[in-house]
């Protein structure tokens, strides 16, 4: 039985659908769920207790799509041809890097990654993992590491047809052995994941569409992240990725299509009307110069944006500070988007997009206890209840993450892992990530 945690003394930031802030607030956890929030001194006692005086406690922060096996590749040089385009980078790249993943590099990066990102304030991620030749238990190896590290996850393998058809259905059958194992597990949820309307047929992508449903599992694919996506839906199939998705039956509420970069009104108004969301990456984007997906658009119509790194950068506060000024720059307009919408992303509508908003993405009573505490000793400018959103945007970075609880745990305390040691996380990420680079 776990202590009951009381949390007193810091500035509550709940990114609850009103935007409640309590100065002098306290947060009361029981077991694993937030009991009550409130101001001033609470009433009773609780078995642990946490003085946040100079802190801000906000809810975990919610990364909608990530790559973790990602992180083994952070600057390797590859000594290869400068690729011009999207898909040169993923013939390139990733696809050489996906056929050489074993179990033990899925491990060791989930390792890596999920504890980079516990670190920095997030504390739930739906991530895709892409290993044509390490398919059957890559799940199981890339769970026993998320919990070693105390993560909250959300994972599946992404079936491609880029090989051979077989390559995918192999991989449809890894996620729906991995939902069915996972199901009553607190921490670990599944996922059903395609690559990319360009890698797969129409009956792979109904089949996997039809399993989820019937699995009451989410569905994620790659959305016109590049031009080439668009083209070759309009070339085979005389239609645009979104038309052609909603065809075959993907689209729907527990539906999370990835990027959108180049999706036009119509599209827009299939993916709202149809009650997808989308994640949003807008640093990998920039990375792989594919264009600025039209997310002011999307939040016209309603649309829900969770907010991603796709297997990149895994500070949520950099790319939220880069989710701010993106939009701005592409529509020349300074007010297009504001700090509150990007908080929500990486928050509140982070969840949404995958039916978790009754569970997590705020602090509220009831709801899971997925907390971040900041250290508010560097910044610069007064802290109040009228400026914290700007500076949770602006200002603050993971360096200022000081405590983390998931689940009612506190997994991260003074910036360090709890349940693992940081010198270990990097031994086992660097010994495979060596390997890795000697096959490249």
């Amino acid at each position: 039985m776990k202590e009951s945690v009381l949390i007193q003394g810091g500035l509550v930031v709940t990114c609850d659908e009103k935007g409640t802030i309590i100065p002098n607030g306290f947060v009361r956890i029981e077991g694993e769920k937030i009991a009550e929030i409130g101001s001033g001194t609470p009433v009773g006692s609780s078995e642990q207790i946490v003085d946040a005086s100079g802190c801000i406690v906000m809810p975990g922060l919610i990364t909608a799509h990530t790559h973790l096996y990602g992180i083994l590749l952070r600057g390797a040089n590859l000594n290869i041809e400068p690729p011009l385009n999207f898909e040169q980078i993923l013939q390139r790249v990733w696809w050489p890097v996906d056929e050489a993943l074993t179990l033990e590099d899925a491990k060791a990066s989930a390792l890596s990654a999920s504890a980079d990102m516990l670190r920095n304030g997030s504390t739930f991620f739906a991530d895709t993992y892409s290993g044509p030749n390490s398919i059957e238990g890559s799940l199981d190896a890339i769970a026993e590491a998320t919990r070693k590290v105390g993560i909250r996850a959300m994972l599946a393998f992404e079936m491609t047809e880029r090989n051979e058809a077989k390559e995918a259905k192999r991989g449809l059958k890894e996620n729906i052995r991995f939902a069915k194992k996972c199901k009553k597990d607190p921490l670990t949820s599944a996922l059903m994941s395609l690559h990319a309307s360009f890698t797969v047929g129409d009956e792979i992508a109904a089949k996997a569409a039809a399993t989820a449903k019937d699995l009451g599992i989410p569905i994620t694919i790659h959305t016109s992240e590049g031009q080439i996506d668009l083209h070759y839906n309009l070339e085979k199939y005389g239609e645009r990725t979104v038309e052609r998705l909603d065809r075959v039956g993907l689209l729907g509420p527990r539906t999370v299509l990835a990027h959108c970069v180049h999706v036009d009104e119509h599209e827009l108004d299939l993916i709202a009307s149809s009650g997808s969301s989308v994640a949003h990456n807008p640093m990998s984007n920039m990375l792989n110069a594919v264009g600025t997906a039209p997310v002011p658009k999307m939040l016209e119509r309603g649309i829900a944006v969770g907010l991603g790194n796709d297997g990149w950068i895994y500070d949520p506060f950099e790319n939220m500070r880069c989710a701010l000024t993106v939009h701005r720059l592409a529509t020349g307009n300074p007010s297009i988007i504001g700090a509150e919408e990007i908080l929500r992303m990486a928050t509140l509508d982070g969840a949404k997009c995958y039916g978790l908003e009754h569970e997590i993405g705020s602090i509220e009573p009831g709801k899971l206890a997925d907390i971040v505490l900041l250290d508010t000793t560097r910044i610069p400018t007064p802290l109040t209840s009228e400026s914290v959103v700007g500076h949770l945007v602006n200002t603050f970075g993971g360096r200022d993450v000081r405590s983390v609880f998931v689940h009612g745990e506190n997994v991260v305390d003074d910036g360090k892992l709890v349940r693992i040691s940081d010198e270990e996380v990097s031994k086992v990420s660097s010994e495979s990530a060596k390997r890795l680079w000697t096959k490249l």
